[in-house]
């Protein structure tokens, strides 16, 4: 063989093992991506799901303790508040902190009305929002664990240089402060 075929080799190999590994690696960012897109769509849905159901627990709970209008309000403006909120999943989750919260309380006034705990629209309105709770928590700990992968690739070395050079951000979890995740309701029956 020629000295310049055994040099082009030399150098072609390398280039193209290193061509490789730079698409198998950006085909892996854009398969986490897809994932923490996807992942986040399926908190959305459950989200908008428990945005549906406050108004008519609000509505339940308003007959009974028409009194309690501050608490009421407060959780019909976190909720109005976290509907409008579409940025990352960070500013999401302190909305929906605040809007736990203001549940929380909500089910504090409702201890104080035995009529409307063993009311049947009031208890399927808990247990459906029971359910969606869980479902969110399910939906959430898929995202971050998405959302851990790409963020554990895209500061190792030397991933972390196509996750440059093709601008592949960190990704923010989706947190809610331990408060609020103690909200969820349970059923007394």
């Amino acid at each position: 063989m020629e000295p310049i075929v055994i040099i082009l080799i030399a150098i072609g190999v390398p280039l193209l093992i290193l061509g490789v590994w730079v698409i198998v690696t950006y085909n892996r960012f854009v398969r986490l991506r897809q994932h923490i897109r996807e992942s986040w769509s399926d908190i959305d849905v459950e989200l908008k799901r428990r945005y549906e159901l406050i108004p008519n627990l609000v509505e339940t709970v308003k007959g009974y303790a028409s009194h309690e209008q501050s608490t009421l309000e407060m959780i019909v403006n976190a909720r109005n508040k976290a509907i409008a909120n579409h940025g990352n999943a960070s500013d999401q989750a302190l909305d929906e902190s605040a809007m736990l919260i203001g549940l929380k309380k909500l089910f504090a006034v409702v201890e104080d009305y035995p009529e409307l705990k063993a009311d049947a629209h009031f208890l399927a309105l808990q247990k459906e929002l029971s359910l969606t709770e869980d479902r969110i928590a399910a939906s959430r700990r898929f995202y971050n664990a998405n959302v851990r992968e790409m963020n554990q690739i895209r500061g190792a070395f030397p991933t972390n240089i196509v996750a440059n050079v093709f601008s592949f951000e960190l990704e923010s979890f989706f947190e809610l402060s331990s408060e609020a995740e103690r909200v969820v309701p349970t059923l007394d029956l």
